[in-house]
Order: structure tokens, then C-alpha cells, then sequence
């Protein structure tokens, strides 16, 4: 129940001739504080319901709860949903034994593109894949909760 997770933006679409598999997502939250966030996401034919409390210091590691959920039911949901739904597409790349996730957004938050690779502590070590840039790790203006108010084309 405890997700640790180091974030970067990508440098190129190079990971997308290394992926294995790509689904779409839709996603909102029905609360998006930063102590406890409610998500409510989309994932190809999939719903789920996401629960996640508030970061470490460093960012790297939260409470998560998830659980499927009929996709009608994730659909319904999402008209609850607070203002700025999330639309993107994710990628997945192995590189050593890690996997790493990469959104690609649209939308309002067209041009972002971020990875994410979970691990088992906060120091594990990793292979990072040449086209990781700047490690966003802990900067909350990254967090999907964040982008669904303050989107990526409203960044100066």
C-alpha cells in the first residue's frame, strides 16, 4: 500500500519505439487535496478507483489504494469529477528489471511528457533509459492532481 516512485520528463519520443504495450487514460479526481487525493481513472477498458495521501518530504513515497471497478460505473464517476480531466497516453518500457510508465498528455497539458519508475526503497538504483531528462520527483506542479488545475499550456 505504500508506492515509491522517482518522476523525470522525457527528452525525446525515442520510448515509444521501446515500448511493449500502450493504453489510453482518462482521468479526474473527485478530491484533490494535497493530503488525500480521490481518482477516478479510465485505463483502456478498466476502471479504477485510486486513493493516494499526501508525499514524503522528498516526494518519493505515499499511501495508495486502488481497486477495479466496473468501467460503466468509472465512467459515471467521472462526470463528479472535479474540473480538468486528465487525458493521456501511457506508455511502458522495461529497462533492467524495472518498468517504467511514460504519459504522454494532451489536451490542455499537450507537450508534457513525464516517466515514472517504481521501486522497492527510495535509494534503489535503476538503469535510466537515454531519453530520462530533469528528475521532477516530488515537485507537486507534476502530479496529475496539480495539472488538472493548473495545466502544462498555462506555464509561463
Amino acid at each position: 500500500m505504500q508506492e515509491i516512485e522517482r518522476k523525470f520528463l522525457v527528452t525525446s519520443s525515442k520510448f515509444k519505439e521501446e515500448a511493449y504495450d500502450s493504453k489510453s487514460i482518462s482521468q479526474g479526481f473527485l478530491n484533490s487535496h494535497k493530503v488525500r487525493t480521490v481518482r477516478v481513472r479510465i485505463y483502456g477498458n478498466s476502471g479504477f478507483l485510486t486513493i493516494k495521501g499526501e508525499s514524503t518530504a522528498d516526494g518519493t513515497s505515499r499511501f495508495e489504494w486502488e481497486q477495479e471497478i466496473p468501467v460503466e460505473e468509472a465512467k459515471s464517476l467521472l462526470k463528479l469529477c472535479e474540473p480538468g480531466i486528465i487525458e493521456k497516453t501511457r506508455f511502458l518500457v522495461k529497462k533492467g528489471k524495472h518498468i517504467f510508465e511514460i504519459d504522454e498528455f494532451y489536451g490542455e497539458n499537450e507537450g508534457l511528457i513525464v516517466a515514472e519508475v517504481e521501486l522497492n526503497s527510495a535509494d534503489e538504483k535503476f538503469q535510466k533509459p537515454n531519453w530520462l531528462g530533469t528528475e521532477v520527483t516530488g515537485n507537486p506542479k507534476y502530479y496529475n492532481s496539480v495539472l488538472s488545475k493548473n495545466p502544462y499550456t498555462n506555464w509561463t
